[in-house]
């Protein structure tokens, strides 16, 4: 169900790391900038969408608890779809100047706000789906499509770049974008077809039941709120920066061959599609917070080792590390998380509680993440110009960030109560219960 917003997702982190070692965005919408600040306004350009995120989850999120879970699947993927479909036909701006990177921006923002509750909607749904006993495994299930559109752009960029040695003057870029269209046909397919969940349309059937106000929700639920984005920091930090800015870091700082980015991701994303559906058996098993709570650790002691191995600029070493980081302790939390935050919030406003709690943490740690990591590394390279790889040593301010990120979800869930499966026709929160 999942699988389109993944692959808008793996196309547009690959679209920012060009090969030979350059940027596509930076060049194609932002010509007249340096290397550095290109970076800096490339990824900028890639926070905007998780900016606006909480705004399509706070919306869509109403909507979902008010009208159903299946009406807001079928708008957000639509306003994805049409989104990621419009930047495969952008201009450059060398044809239409600085109306160029304006219409990046607002299709990137549009992007954003479809994907602020979708991710959210098929985790409520599937967990309100799944019998008792099992929602940690179908709840993951969804989530296998960021993995999938990680696989699908890497083999994309793979076929359509490998022997293209000048990206900006090609047209092949556009391609993947474009064939969201298709993707998105077959999504809507799938939608059209889908039954709304069986929790909803029981509270749906109480006349008295009524979905709740965005400051009735965040006055209930302001401790479960803070709770849930607590436990994001490592999991989406982690996956932003893994996937967005290690990739930048191993090609153009250390300056690994063109397809280092796409291959070492291609591999992480093989390990993550057992690894996730792994985790939801596991928090079945084990429950959600432990077992949420060793993936933090393990991406906690990684960080300096991984972020070490990086800098090394060797192939095998790369896949290896970005495996471990990503693949393993990044989406084994990003697994577990399926049914742990659905089971967290109360029956009227579960779509808005998971969708506030998932976007504005996304702000605060997936969209920030390779802002600053960007920042960080041309800091580094400017105060380190002398030398044969200017910005190198960056790996361990980096290694430094992913451990704090790491160490506040481990925080918080010494504080988080477990919630396997609780009762989820109750209208209260489970930390209120």
């Amino acid at each position: 169900m999942d699988q389109f917003a993944g692959q808008c997702a793996g196309i547009l982190r690959f679209c920012l790391v060009q090969p030979g070692g350059g940027l596509v965005f930076g060049p194609l919408f932002f010509p007249h900038q340096g290397t550095s600040i290109g970076l800096i306004a490339s990824f900028a350009t890639y926070f905007l969408g998780f900016a606006v995120r909480p705004i399509g989850g706070i919306l869509f999120g109403m909507v979902g608890d008010r009208f159903g879970r299946k009406l807001v699947l079928l708008l957000t993927v639509t306003l994805m779809g049409g989104a990621s479909t419009a930047i495969g036909l952008v201009p450059t701006y060398q044809t239409i100047g600085i109306w160029a990177p304006i219409l990046l921006i607002v299709l990137r923002l549009l992007q954003g706000l479809g994907a602020g509750a979708e991710q959210a909607g098929a985790a409520v749904l599937m967990t309100e789906y799944a019998p008792k006993g099992r929602r940690g495994f179908y709840a993951a299930l969804p989530f296998l499509g960021i993995q999938i559109g990680t696989v699908i752009a890497a083999i994309v960029y793979f076929a359509l770049l490998f022997h293209v040695t000048n990206v900006l003057q090609s047209w092949l870029w556009r391609l993947p974008f474009l064939l969201s269209s298709v993707i998105l046909i077959i999504a809507l397919y799938m939608r059209f077809n889908l039954k709304e969940s069986p929790a909803f349309a029981e509270i749906e059937e109480e006349e008295h039941a009524r979905a709740m106000s965005l400051p009735e929700v965040v006055r209930e639920s302001w401790k479960t709120i803070l709770l849930g984005m607590g436990l994001r920091m490592a999991e989406n930090g982690g996956s932003s920066i893994y996937q967005v800015l290690a990739v930048s870091y191993s090609v153009n700082v250390v300056g690994m061959r063109n397809a280092t980015g796409a291959l070492s991701l291609l591999c992480a994303a093989i390990v993550g599609a057992f690894v996730v559906p792994a985790a939801g058996l596991l928090s079945d098993r084990f429950g959600r917070i432990p077992v949420y709570r060793g993936f933090a650790i393990l991406q906690m002691l990684a960080a300096l080792p991984v972020w070490y191995a990086l800098s090394f600029g060797y192939l095998p070493l790369t896949i290896a590390a970005l495996s471990l980081a990503l693949g393993c302790a990044t989406w084994g939390m990003f697994g577990t998380q399926g049914a742990l935050l659905p089971e967290m919030f109360g029956s009227r406003h579960r779509y808005l509680g998971v969708s506030l709690t998932r976007e504005v943490s996304a702000v605060l740690s997936g969209g920030i993440a390779p802002l600053v990591g960007s920042v960080i590394i041309a800091v580094v390279t400017s105060h380190d110009a002398g030398a044969a790889r200017p910005g190198l040593i960056a790996w361990v301010p980096l290694a430094l960030y992913v451990m704090v990120l790491a160490a506040i979800t481990i925080v918080t869930t010494l504080f988080a109560p477990e919630p396997r499966d609780r009762d989820l026709l109750d209208r209260r929160d489970l930390i209120n219960s």
